[in-house]
């Protein structure tokens, strides 16, 4: 016969075994507040937020509170020695109706801006396409020979030797034995060809970064690809381009916008060593040199605090254009 057990109520008791609804349920997004789930994601992903810590606090201190800092400033008259007068829109409204000379530094910005940066895109990409495509061995040679220029410090002084304003220059020496010319011309004291000049050597030097970027992310991508896209009636090399090649390379081509629009707009080292500051009948006088002008010459640090926010949106405002541009390719 089978022994029998009996429990007592106070075993029953100890041994008490939890219901489903006694259970922890797992906490819904919608039953949290933004701030809660905040919180949660930072105490699950503690580790991630620690590695980047360091950058976003670096990023803040130099780049961030820079930006804030400038556009406070913007609307008001400081000097750096007195305590900063608040004029509200003041100087916005001296740039655009009381200041000539900035209404001639955003033609000649934009100007430069148009040229060079889509050029310089376009023909980083295209040499990069081209290098792309030749075998290991010689694309190094191609790429150092094509990326020299960018890396070299003060490159760009080859060409004052080349369009030197006397008969030593290389190319008035040529045109004077040709008897193409009679005098010497000019080329940087000249307003014919001064920003002509100065956009040229430019874009000689534009294969920097963003073209080692291209070559890079036309080396990643996945040949198999090209094999689907075949199947799927891909009929010729421009269609590989559009359809397979620049979508897979969307990160790269933005890297490149970026600078490329960087580039553009704080265009003035170049004009500086070729033409001088400023350039005669400042036809090669750009917003960067307006901001040095009166951030660093004159001390007027509100009015160079308004030049450089408006500097600051025409440049922002480029990289959102070029980023929508681009989320397009392939469609």
């Amino acid at each position: 016969m089978a022994k029998e057990v009996t429990v007592t109520a106070e075993e029953t008791a100890e041994v008490k075994v939890k219901t489903p609804k006694e259970k922890k349920q797992p906490v819904s997004r919608k039953d949290m507040t933004k701030w809660q789930w905040t919180l949660k994601e930072i105490k699950r992903n503690g580790t991630a937020y620690a590695l980047v810590a360091p950058f976003m606090i670096i990023f803040c201190l130099f780049t961030v509170i820079p930006v804030i800092v400038s556009i406070a400033l913007s609307f008001t008259n400081f000097n750096m020695l007195q305590w900063p007068d608040f004029v509200f829109m003041d100087n916005y409204i001296r740039l655009f109706l009381d200041d000539d000379l900035f209404i001639t530094a955003i033609q000649n910005t934009l100007i430069f801006a148009a040229a060079t940066g889509p050029i310089s895109y376009l023909l980083s990409f295209v040499v990069a396409w081209f290098i792309n495509e030749l075998s290991p061995k010689i694309r190094a040679i191609v790429t150092l020979i094509f990326y020299a220029p960018s890396i070299a410090g003060s490159a760009y002084t080859i060409w004052a030797y080349i369009f030197s304003g006397d008969s030593y220059g290389f190319v008035n020496g040529w045109l004077l034995k040709l008897n193409i010319i009679q005098d010497p011309i000019q080329w940087f004291r000249d307003t014919t060809y001064c920003m002509p000049l100065c956009i040229v050597v430019s874009l000689w030097m534009s294969l920097g970064t963003a073209f080692l970027s291209f070559i890079a992310g036309l080396q990643v991508v996945d040949r198999s690809l090209y094999e689907a896209g075949a199947v799927d009636g891909v009929k010729n090399r421009w269609q590989e381009l559009y359809y397979i090649t620049l979508p897979c390379m969307k990160q790269q081509l933005m890297f490149g916008a970026v600078l490329a629009i960087t580039g553009a707009f704080g265009f003035g080292g170049v004009v500086d060593a070729l033409a001088g500051n400023p350039s005669v009948d400042y036809c090669a006088w750009t917003i960067t040199h307006h901001l040095a002008d009166y951030g660093g010459a004159r001390f007027e640090v509100g009015y160079a605090a308004a030049i450089s926010v408006l500097l600051f949106l025409m440049s922002f405002g480029s990289n959102i254009l070029i980023k929508k541009l681009l989320s397009k390719l392939g469609q």
